[in-house]
């Protein structure tokens, strides 16, 4: 159920998240995950049947960028509760909730339908992730809509992100075809996370930024409670599908310093003065640790291309 106090804030936005489920509805195109899953490839699973990284074709680190962005997506149940409890069930929310949930249900098919037919994971084990993953029932849970908006926004786009990327690194056309397709979906879904927390920050932007602090400050993708989450992250983001150069240049400063336009607000309480500070501060020191990361990935990067 919507918290009381948000009750106003987000009767105030609905005016402008009709108008971004209209352009969502216009600018989305229909596609089905059975015409991309190449099931002409499939085996049945014979009794007695282990399976071997060998089959998958894959390196490691895609295959576990395929295992959490999956697991991810099987959590969607989760997911709705929350977006529901932030956003509630009436009106354009509540259309967008459930337009949402449904666009985010058929990733989770076509990912899964593409592992299985490929072998490029092992079934066992993805299975019992997925047990354990929705048996947690483990999901962020931000404390208001005005702090649900900024948090949505900044993983949809870090979803976005994950998928392309790990779609860029299967030499598979099917596999490069259903991941690109995942990744439209989700800078759609962004696009209006994005436009309706800049919405709030024009409406209320005092509000808007004690929100956003938590969200930026503490920011964790919806994984965490995948099996051995914190190994395959340090895989994906060696493999560089996501890391942190990724998420403070194309998030903490795209959008939060340059699309929301967080140091040239205006007309901030005393409270949301010391918030944004602090957040600028954060982003400051992520831009620091990310422009490390960055040199170093490309002295490797220069020493593999003179051995070679």
């Amino acid at each position: 159920m919507v918290l009381s106090t948000d009750v106003d804030f987000l009767g105030e936005l609905e005016p402008v998240a009709e108008t971004l489920l209209e352009r969502h509805y216009q600018k989305t195109k229909e596609w089905h995950p059975h015409t991309l899953v190449p099931w002409g490839r499939g085996e049945d699973f014979e009794e007695g049947y282990e399976w071997s990284p060998e089959e998958a074709g894959l390196s490691a680190e895609v295959r576990s960028a395929l295992f959490v962005n999956l697991l991810t997506e099987d959590n969607l149940p989760y997911y709705f509760r929350d977006i529901e409890r932030m956003f509630g069930r009436d009106g354009a929310w509540g259309e967008w909730v459930r337009r949402w949930t449904a666009e985010e249900g058929r990733h989770a098919c076509a990912i899964r339908d593409y592992l299985t037919i490929t072998r490029a994971i092992d079934p066992v084990a993805l299975e019992r992730g997925r047990m354990i993953q929705m048996g947690g029932g483990q999901v962020p849970e931000p404390a208001s809509a005005a702090a649900g908006m900024c948090y949505v926004a900044l993983q949809e786009l870090a979803t976005r992100i994950s998928h392309r990327n790990t779609g860029a690194l299967i030499e598979d056309k099917a596999g490069y075809d259903i991941m690109r397709q995942v990744a439209i979906d989700e800078n759609h879904h962004f696009l209006f996370y994005r436009d309706i927390a800049k919405a709030g920050f024009d409406h209320d932007p005092s509000q808007m930024v004690i929100a956003l602090e938590p969200e930026v400050v503490n920011f964790a993708m919806p994984g965490t409670g995948i099996p051995d989450f914190a190994a395959h992250s340090k895989l994906i983001a060696k493999a560089g599908i996501y890391d942190i150069v990724a998420h403070h240049e194309q998030i903490l400063d795209a959008v939060v310093m340059g699309y929301w336009g967080l140091p040239g607000l205006q007309g901030l309480s005393g409270e949301a003065e010391a918030a944004r500070d602090r957040i600028v501060t954060f982003v400051e020191k992520s831009g620091r640790v990310a422009a490390r990361v960055k040199s170093r990935r490309e002295e490797r990067e220069e020493k593999a291309l003179i051995v070679a």
